[in-house]
């Protein structure tokens, strides 16, 4: 009864969904590509037997990534069908097609369009990445008998605690997947308590990706040419940069009257700024907001590749996939997301970079490799972004204190790998 209910909820929600992709299409276009596959009406061909691979958003597009990769390795003729949720996801997908291979849209959760898109596309099997458990997919791949897993998963103590006040929608959900591998032991126990079957804890695939060599050569390159230190707010979201432009235009007042209470205030004042977005629809709001708070701007895509960044307050990281790039030029990064209650975004591929991590209180959506990360040495946690601005110039200013963070990060980074080849291993054995 409670899925007939929360089945009508979703037909009545489609209006309100086609809205959101008009609205949304304005910024990015590409969510007006194949609206109606989102209602599971798909136009493109599809030969029955390919393994699904649903990776909502950007991130998740990229854990994916890797997964594909070494699927590849272990079975070369494996043919793929990737959903997607969000525009990014759905652009970054694109670069792991093959000939064979096929892209769509998930469609929106009511019984009529999941069943449309299983007899469609026939897969062989489904494998969702890190979150992705909507309640009448999995009743539909339960009955077409399409193996469903859950890879990567994780599952904070927040969305834990909103799904058991569901948990008549939710743990039917849960309890017909076929396998789930969690990231962290942490991550499994919660799991279980949904009803999730899991085999295995196997770690987070992101920390088997490699950042970009050239990338990471390059934006290094241009941080040797600077001679003040470079620090970046990584993956910054919404109120995040607005108080990030007030701290830094209060400081600058402070220097130039000649207030600077204390060195690190002096150490502020002296720093090149880059701050880069988690949302590219933002890149323009961001800009704006620190030119209102007197900070000169430039933006990545305005500067030449041989000389890199301009002379100016603020750089904008206005690019999508050169995160290396950033990471290379900056020597401390502020984590976005960590500053108000969003949870935190990964701080993985900094510390793959060897970039030095300052993190504020709110980490919840990746908590055990955040407490892993600062247990390691790899980041530095806060309770306010005016001190994590403070700690993270100090950090800059003290070269044997960063070169300590730097190995750190590395050391982190290289010992968690190997989820992409467990994760592999387990799933083809599920295929078989």
């Amino acid at each position: 009864m409670i899925r007939k209910l929360y089945s009508l909820l979703m037909h009545g929600a489609q209006p309100l969904l086609r809205r959101k992709l008009r609205r949304r299409g304005a910024a990015e276009p590409g969510y007006l590509e194949a609206i109606d596959e989102r209602f599971g009406y798909y136009g493109t061909s599809a030969a029955p037997g390919a393994l699904w691979i649903h990776a909502v958003s950007l991130g998740e597009t990229r854990a994916a990534a890797l997964l594909v990769q070494a699927l590849r390795e272990r079975d070369p003729q494996l043919r793929l069908l990737l959903t997607h949720g969000t525009a990014t996801g759905r652009a970054e997908g694109a670069k792991l097609l093959r000939e064979g291979d096929v892209q769509a849209w998930l469609p929106w959760d009511t019984p009529e369009a999941v069943r449309r898109f299983l007899a469609h596309f026939q897969p062989c099997a489904g494998v969702l990445m890190e979150t992705e458990v909507w309640p009448n997919l999995a009743e539909a791949c339960k009955r077409a008998g399409v193996p469903l897993a859950l890879a990567n998963a994780r599952l904070s103590e927040k969305s834990l605690r909103k799904a058991l006040r569901l948990r008549r929608l939710s743990q039917p959900a849960y309890a017909s997947l076929r396998a789930v591998w969690a990231q962290t032991d942490a991550d499994a126990q919660r799991l279980a308590r949904l009803g999730a079957r899991v085999g295995g804890v196997f770690g987070n695939l992101k920390f088997d990706a490699q950042p970009d060599a050239a990338l990471l050569e390059r934006g290094r390159g241009w941080r040797s040419r600077i001679a003040q230190p470079v620090l970046m707010f990584a993956s910054s979201r919404e109120g995040e940069e607005a108080e990030l432009f007030r701290v830094l235009a209060a400081q600058r007042k402070l220097a130039h009257a000649g207030f600077a209470r204390r060195d690190s205030d002096r150490a502020v004042s002296g720093i090149r700024w880059l701050v880069v977005p988690r949302h590219p629809q933002r890149f323009d709001e961001v800009a704006a907001l620190a030119q209102q708070a007197g900070l000169s701007v430039s933006r990545r895509s305005e500067w030449d590749v041989e000389q890199g960044p301009h002379d100016t307050d603020v750089w904008i990281g206005d690019s999508l996939g050169e995160m290396a790039l950033y990471y290379g030029l900056a020597d401390v990064a502020l984590l976005g997301g960590s500053f108000l209650p969003l949870g935190g975004q990964n701080l993985i591929e900094a510390a793959a970079c060897g970039c030095p991590v300052v993190m504020g209180p709110h980490t919840f959506n990746f908590a055990e490799a955040a407490e892993d990360a600062l247990a390691a040495g790899a980041a530095v946690r806060v309770e306010t972004l005016e001190e994590g601005v403070r700690r993270a110039a100090g950090i800059a200013a003290d070269a044997a204190q960063r070169e300590r963070h730097v190995g750190a990060a590395q050391t982190f980074a290289q010992a968690h790998r190997g989820a992409a080849e467990r994760t592999a291993t387990a799933l083809l054995s599920l295929i078989a």
